[in-house]
């Protein structure tokens, strides 16, 4: 048998885009000659549709969308993912469903089983499970057809699993001599690695050929990679779709494995870079914006948001403005223009010292007798921000923030301020790996200044300040949030590994007291395994401390 898979870019709600264009593939998969198609998972209305999935008009348009979409279908077999009304009641009234059309026909209707509800997924606010699984036949072949986390619960896989049935067991139980999967699945790091893996140990272990058909694009925080996959019944890669870009593969499952097999990228700074570069243009796209503005300090992390939304988006469309203060460095200055000069965007510079001291002027009375602390650099910051979202208001503009996630964590920004802005492109992204994606973006010629590389970082908020004043060196913060926010580890076992106490207590409490921080902060493009935002749920008001 000959499968198509659609690996597609949807957009949350828009229903007859999305079927236009599983419409336009389903037809280009046939004329290359495939007799079974497969298009992902939720792929009309797209994913995740969240809250508006309590709307009844958003159901029905989906359920009219398939229905416009089924009169297209010809005999070749097209497997399509939207939401259906839950038939048994009681329950949760929705389902979130596979259609198997043909001929103009809805000819059967599978039900998801395994609803997440952990991380970023909240399926079981919506969807009722399936009850029984069975498979699907197709011109004599017993098809067991899954969808997404279906296909996540191999028992000889993972360690622990979550659920206590496997669908895809029950499926070979049940006599299914082929196994297809219609997903979306969210990208973090090393996510495509796991991925694969874990399809490949199933095909094995059952003895079954596997396809599987990802979403890809990007949708609010959550990036989808792509990378569809077929494999035989050994495990072996046939086919492997796009890195983070719509695909049509049409894949023979009796080929012998290609020579060179399909393999994954290798280059894990590359993924990081791709993936980012989509999540800016899908959310600066989706949103109806037409380009962006940045504030241009002169440092690491600016440059690389510049550099990322440039690549997203063209050089035309990034707006990179300078905002020197009085304690700016003539370096910082030098290091952005010649960044924007290298970007081809346009550049502007917008002193903040004057207007800076005309709020120092209008609080001099109700500040008198008080020493200039931190309320002096943050009103810098929030000029800043200002000035940002006013071009942003006059021009058009989305406003990318530039914090990265060790800033993040223990509040190294100012609310109003530095995180100002539409989309945190770089919130999920450490310090030490803003400097290794640097070093890639620098791999063949000077992108992002040396310098600027290379120096100190620093918010340039007060004379002769550094990152390193308040916080400790980014290698030894980062080890501490590599396990304290993405593991949920013990303090006691950071301390077991030659942290001192005094420097967990302080970053910890750091993290606890900048939850309301980041509670208002823009969304930031989920890369980790546990992003700050909807991953993580945690109290504002709670005096729980390890």
């Amino acid at each position: 048998m000959r499968i198509g898979l659609l690996q597609l870019n949807a957009t949350i709600g828009a229903f007859d885009q999305n079927r236009a264009r599983v419409e336009e593939t389903y037809r280009q998969a046939v004329e290359r000659g495939a007799e079974l198609v497969l298009a992902p998972e939720l792929i009309l209305c797209g994913y995740p549709p969240r809250d508006l999935l309590l709307r009844d008009d958003f159901v029905q348009r989906g359920l009219d969308c398939l229905n416009t979409l089924a009169r297209s279908v010809g005999d070749i077999p097209l497997i399509v993912g939207y939401v259906d009304l839950n038939p048994d009641r009681p329950g949760r009234s929705l389902c979130n469903a596979a259609a198997v059309i043909r001929q103009g026909k809805v000819i059967q209707r599978i039900f998801k089983s395994l609803l997440p509800t952990y991380d970023v997924f909240d399926e079981d606010r919506y969807f009722e499970p399936a009850g029984k699984i069975v498979p699907v036949e197709i011109d004599g072949l017993k098809i067991g057809v899954t969808i997404c986390e279906d296909i996540w619960n191999d028992a000889d896989f993972w360690p622990e699993r979550r659920y206590r049935r496997d669908p895809i067991r029950e499926l070979v139980d049940a006599g299914a001599k082929l196994i297809v999967n219609i997903s979306a699945s969210p990208w973090q790091r090393g996510k495509e690695a796991t991925r694969l893996a874990m399809l490949q140990r199933v095909a094995r272990d059952e003895k079954v050929p596997l396809v599987q058909v990802n979403t890809v694009g990007a949708n609010d925080e959550l990036i989808f990679d792509g990378h569809s996959v077929t494999l035989n019944a050994r495990g072996e890669m046939l086919a492997l779709g796009a890195s983070f870009a719509e695909d049509v593969l049409v894949v023979d499952l009796e080929a012998s494995v290609p020579s060179p097999a399909p393999a994954l990228p290798a280059n894990q700074e590359e993924q990081l870079f791709r993936a980012l570069v989509l999540g800016v243009r899908d959310y600066v796209g989706k949103c109806g914006f037409k380009s962006t503005v940045i504030g241009l300090s002169g440092g690491i992390d600016s440059a690389l948001v510049a550099v990322i939304a440039a690549e997203a988006l063209g050089a035309d469309k990034v707006w990179g403005v300078s905002l020197p203060s009085r304690y700016s460095s003539e370096g910082s200055l030098t290091d952005a223009a010649q960044l924007a000069k290298k970007l081809g965007i346009r550049y502007d510079v917008l002193p903040i010292a004057g207007p800076v001291t005309e709020i120092e002027k209008t609080l001099t009375g109700v500040f008198a007798g008080r020493t200039p602390d931190a309320t002096e650099e943050n009103i810098q910051s929030r000029m800043r921000g200002l000035l940002l979202m006013s071009l942003s208001n006059k021009f058009g503009p989305l406003v990318l923030t530039t914090g990265n996630k060790s800033e993040l964590a223990v509040g190294y920004c100012t609310l109003y301020g530095d995180m100002c802005g539409a989309l945190a492109v770089i919130a999920d992204v450490l310090k030490t790996e803003i400097y290794a994606l640097a070093q890639w973006v620098n791999r063949h010629e000077e992108i992002i200044p040396w310098k600027t590389i290379e120096k100190p970082p620093s918010a340039e908020l007060r004379p002769n300040q550094t990152d390193q004043d308040s916080l400790p060196p980014y290698d030894l913060l980062d080890r501490i949030l590599r396990h304290y926010v993405v593991d949920d580890a013990d303090p006691k076992m950071l301390v077991s590994e030659g942290i001192s106490p005094e420097t967990v207590k302080d970053v910890l409490n750091k993290i606890t007291f900048s939850e309301y921080k980041r509670r208002q902060a823009a969304p930031g493009l989920k890369v980790s395994p546990r992003a700050f935002g909807m991953g993580r749920r945690v109290p504002i008001a709670q005096r729980f401390r390890s």
